[in-house]
């Protein structure tokens, strides 16, 4: 798949261009990363203290969100040319840390839509060498939301690190649950520290695994949409390599031109 035709898929599939995500959406996670609140924040830790309208400024220069203060309602907009740039720079990270056979953590808060996704990264990058390491396995993690505690298993499908439901283990619940927390990346980074095999080089994900990690000082790329700040942020701030915009909630198989794009340019294309 050429650029060009990534970009006509983005597009008709509405991973970029109009996307599903509400402009409501978006600048309601704005304003609450303004506030520094954690919901928000997931995981990072700005160095500058960022205004709602720097921010809006920042979306619209990274994902192409419209800088209109006046725009309040509606549908975001994501420009498919810096999709397709990210993920340019996405693949050519992967492609250093396979030549180098580096260790990868994979990681995701969207498994019923990017399980496949990363499943096929995990396994490309396996094939080519790389340790794809699963760090605290099975671990029982408290999940705080708005509607309190909440225990998770984390588990891994496919070589990708998720959240699933005690209990859920087994075929028929490959998927998961939906999250943004940082608490599992936390974790299982404390758990490979303490092991054999040692931290991972790059960490691949979404949300909390991504920012989450960025923090801690493991370089960390992924997706994340145009309600997603903190992900944009952090690559703006130095914490996150690459941050790919698009709509990270669309149908499952709208992603595999994506990864074929990905593992094409990577050279890890099997």
């Amino acid at each position: 798949m050429s650029a060009s035709e990534l970009r006509a898929h983005l597009l008709a599939s509405r991973l970029a261009g109009t996307v599903a995500t509400s402009r409501e959406g978006s600048l309601r996670r704005y304003r609450l990363f303004a506030d520094r609140d954690p919901r928000a924040l997931i995981g990072l830790e700005p160095e500058y203290d960022w205004s709602f309208t720097e921010l809006l400024s920042l979306m619209s220069a990274r994902c192409g969100v419209s800088s209109d203060l006046g725009y309040v309602s509606g549908q975001d907009v994501i420009d498919p040319d810096r999709t397709v740039a990210a993920l340019d720079a996405f693949a050519d990270r992967l492609g250093y840390v396979a030549r180098w056979r580096a260790p990868v953590l994979l990681g995701t808060g969207h498994p019923h839509r990017l399980l496949g996704f990363y499943a096929a990264l995990a396994a490309a990058l396996s094939s080519a060498g790389c340790p794809v390491l699963t760090p605290a396995w099975g671990r029982r993690i408290d999940i705080p939301t708005r509607f309190g505690l909440r225990t998770h298993n984390l588990e891994y499908v496919r070589g990708v690190a998720l959240m699933q439901e005690p209990g859920a283990r087994g075929a028929g619940n490959e998927t998961g649950v939906h999250t943004h927390s940082p608490l599992p990346i936390r974790i299982a980074l404390g758990v490979a520290a303490d092991s054999d095999s040692g931290l991972p080089e790059l960490v691949i994900g979404d949300h909390g695994w991504v920012c989450g990690a960025g923090q801690l000082g493991i370089e960390a790329i992924g997706l994340g949409d145009s309600d997603d700040p903190a992900l944009f942020v952090g690559e703006a701030e130095g914490r996150v390599s690459v941050a790919v915009p698009l709509d990270d909630a669309a149908r499952s198989d709208y992603y595999r031109p994506l990864t074929r794009y990905v593992l094409n340019r990577a050279c890890l294309s099997q």
